[in-house]
């Protein structure tokens, strides 16, 4: 059996298809899409750990070492599993890992990243209120923008100026994902829209858990909207800087989240009976808008 044969990591890689961005598009190099969904894998991975969400059965535990599904000792676990991605002789138990570490090897990358956002999946588990946009861009920096630089790493295309670019709209897809997921993360007893943003529109967590969105809400939703678009316009100037497929790539993930903050516009701002999603068309409609702003 490979990596990725058994059914954990089938799992956990089926679900690149419903994130807001393309993952690891056909248009790529054959290596490129290998280490990209092997950086999904990872990252996915430690979110489903974070959110309670692995498949049941005990399989990703297992491959850990352990009996149980508790989160925090599951991502002390991986942890360990992942020191033995960048231990020489060393072969992880988890199979998204050893799938990982080919990768990592390869373009000799940083353990930082990885372990970013195993600690803002900790971050998870102890605080689930935000005072301040500023507490939430901390968020951000761990369980967001790694993402980014670890793309900009397997393609060889860091510098200061790109991962700057790079961070500004991985923090963006992460509001935008908040956006989305206002009610999902409310039945996780988490509230990613910071407090100071709720008093300024008068919005209650009351009024987060109705089915519908009163104007205060969708007031706030279109606030943090607008701060999101911003975040993807400071970051767009990364598409430009490269060249070729990679191009192609990087406008992918800004048309994701202006197709996403579209579909969010197009549902009047009222997020709460579930996350509006952009269409294939809607998507395809704003690479193209990127692209030609900046050619």
């Amino acid at each position: 059996m490979t990596p990725a044969d058994d059914a954990p990591s089938r799992a956990v890689l089926g679900q690149a298809a419903d994130e807001n961005f393309p993952v690891a598009p056909f248009f790529l190099p054959r290596a490129w899409r290998t280490d990209l969904m092997a950086l999904y894998g990872y990252a996915r991975l430690v979110d489903d750990i974070g959110d309670g969400d692995l498949a049941p059965g005990g399989a990703d535990a297992a491959a850990l070492g352990l009996g149980a599904d508790d989160p925090l000792a599951l991502l002390d676990a991986l942890e360990a599993d992942l020191e033995r991605v960048f231990t020489p002789g060393a072969a992880p138990g988890h199979p998204l890992l050893r799938r990982l570490q080919p990768t990592v090897r390869r373009h000799r990358l940083s353990p930082q990243p990885f372990h970013g956002l195993l600690q803002a999946n900790r971050q998870d588990q102890k605080i689930r209120r935000y005072e301040t946009y500023a507490e939430l861009e901390g968020y951000c920096e761990l369980s967001a923008n790694p993402v980014g630089r670890l793309v900009l790493a397997v393609t060889g295309t860091e510098s200061p100026e790109r991962i700057r670019r790079s961070d500004a709209i991985c923090t963006a897809l992460q509001i935008v994902e908040h956006i989305q997921d206002v009610a999902e993360d409310l039945g996780r007893d988490r509230i990613y829209l910071p407090a100071e943003d709720m008093r300024r529109f008068g919005v209650t967590e009351a009024d987060l858990a109705r089915p519908r969105a009163g104007e205060p809400v969708r007031a706030l939703i279109r606030y943090e909207a607008d701060r999101a678009a911003r975040l993807l316009d400071e970051g767009t100037p990364l598409v430009a800087s490269v060249r070729g497929r990679l191009r192609l790539l990087l406008a992918g993930f800004v048309a994701g989240g202006r197709a996403a903050l579209a579909a969010v516009a197009a549902a009047g701002h009222d997020v709460l009976p579930g996350p509006p999603k952009p269409t294939r068309r809607r998507l395809l409609r704003e690479v193209g808008s990127t692209l030609r702003r900046e050619g």
